[in-house]
């Protein structure tokens, strides 16, 4: 079990290590097996250990890097009181306190866009930016577990991508443009929601929900549900 454990350790020292140097090298070399070679050296890790720390190679680096700052989210969001201010101004918040996190790395996340675009990784390019929706209403203490958790994180990583496109390409001062930008478009998924509301409200969708629409309420978000093999459990 010692060694099992110590094994790990040395696996995330690596994989952190590494994480800390490739930031400057993808600047020169992009998200490529150069830059990873390189980034390892400087890391003085060895070739093998890498291969344990990154299974995959480069799109695991990739990934590693982008959760990385996610967790570095996650910490600053649990260091904040934000109870003054409205929820959708607190979403805005989050948004741009992750293009902060990522600033001193812009050209590598500039990089990583196209990376994450090429058809072999846009599966794992979406999903980081899934997850960082997901750490953004996590953190900001969002409880739903039905449709409603799918459809946050889906909108969610709408806006956040859309802003992070803008942001790359964003020259004003401390990124004021970036700022308004988030603030349009969460305005934007306001007034759906406002819509949403109504129809809601309606005597239309109430005939739905009790009738075809009743499916919906057996969509449960990720782990909210009981294990079928529990004793208790009772459906198909």
């Amino acid at each position: 079990m010692s060694e099992a454990k110590t094994e790990a350790d040395h696996i995330a020292m690596a994989r952190a290590a590494i994480l800390e140097t490739v930031g400057f090298h993808v600047t020169f070399d992009g998200w490529s097996e150069a830059m990873l070679k390189v980034a390892a050296q400087e890391a003085g890790v060895e070739p093998g250990l890498v291969k344990q720390a990154f299974p995959r190679g480069v799109i695991d680096v990739a990934v590693a890097f982008h959760m990385a700052g996610d967790a570095t989210l996650a910490e600053r969001l649990a260091a904040q009181d934000l109870s003054a201010i409205r929820y959708s101004e607190r979403v805005g918040f989050a948004v741009m306190e992750r293009l902060r996190i990522a600033t001193p790395d812009r050209e590598a996340v500039r990089r990583a866009t196209a990376f994450f675009a090429l058809p072999v990784h846009a599966a794992s390019g979406s999903k980081c930016v899934w997850h960082t929706a997901d750490t953004i209403w996590t953190a900001l203490g969002d409880t739903s577990d039905d449709l409603n958790w799918y459809s946050k994180r889906t909108i969610l990583s709408g806006v956040y991508s859309a802003s992070l496109m803008f942001w790359l390409g964003d020259e004003s001062e401390d990124f004021e443009a970036t700022q308004a930008f988030v603030d349009r478009r969460i305005a934007d998924v306001m007034r759906f929601e406002q819509v949403k509301a109504r129809v809601k409200s309606s005597k239309l969708y109430e005939a739905f929900k009790s009738g075809p629409g009743r499916f919906l309420d057996r969509i449960k978000a990720p782990g909210s549900a009981p294990p079928r093999d529990l004793p208790g459990y009772w459906g198909k």
